[in-house]
């Protein structure tokens, strides 16, 4: 134990500051695990009662998370004495260069702000049906992301679609959810009384 003292004393590493990003670290590890399943129940129950699709439940736990882990990043980097402030500049001016220089930034970006649009306008939900044309991929939506909506064929295989070629192709759906005008046309669902009459 001594020799591990020496060894951090020599490479000006404070003991406190190891153990404390060591404990800060297993600590968001196990608040993450147990606030995820009651995050998401809490959701659900919110989701149902507000009409909301499931995935609005996905895409606010993954933020919460996230937020808890950027929250612990910028507690590590205090704790060893690293300004936020000029990170935060070095992250910017980092970014900036990457995504002058590189191409595949921009298909990232495109896709980030893609994913943003199709979870406001919600074209389709997860277990809807979709085919892209003229490509003829079709399957179930199993999941949606950042970067791709992911579909499962009938034989089984997985297809990763990137989220910026629903705004490029054309796209069928195909599937149980309707939109609130199909189900007032419908009947399934009553219009809102207008309170002024």
């Amino acid at each position: 134990m001594n020799d591990v003292a020496a060894w951090f004393d020599r490479h000006n590493i404070s003991l406190m500051a190891v153990l404390a990003t060591i404990g800060l670290i297993i600590g968001a590890f196990a608040l993450s695990y147990l606030l995820k399943r009651p995050l998401q129940n809490w959701l659900r129950r919110v989701a149902s009662r507000l009409r909301l699709p499931y995935e609005t439940v996905l895409t606010t736990t993954r933020v919460l998370i996230g937020l808890l882990w950027v929250v612990v990043a910028t507690l590590v980097l205090e704790i060893w004495g690293i300004s936020v402030g000029g990170l935060w500049t070095l992250v910017v001016s980092a970014a900036t260069i990457v995504g002058v220089g590189f191409l595949a930034t921009w298909t990232m970006v495109s896709n980030i702000t893609a994913s943003f649009f199709i979870a406001f306008w919600r074209p389709f939900h997860l277990g809807d049906n979709i085919e892209m044309l003229p490509e003829n991929l079709k399957g179930r939506v199993i999941d949606s992301n950042l970067m791709f909506v992911v579909v499962r064929e009938d034989a089984g295989a997985v297809i990763q679609i990137p989220n910026n070629l629903f705004f490029q192709k054309m796209f069928r759906v195909s599937g149980n959810s309707k939109t609130l005008f199909e189900e007032y046309e419908m009947g399934t669902r009553q219009a809102p009384v207008d309170a002024n009459r």
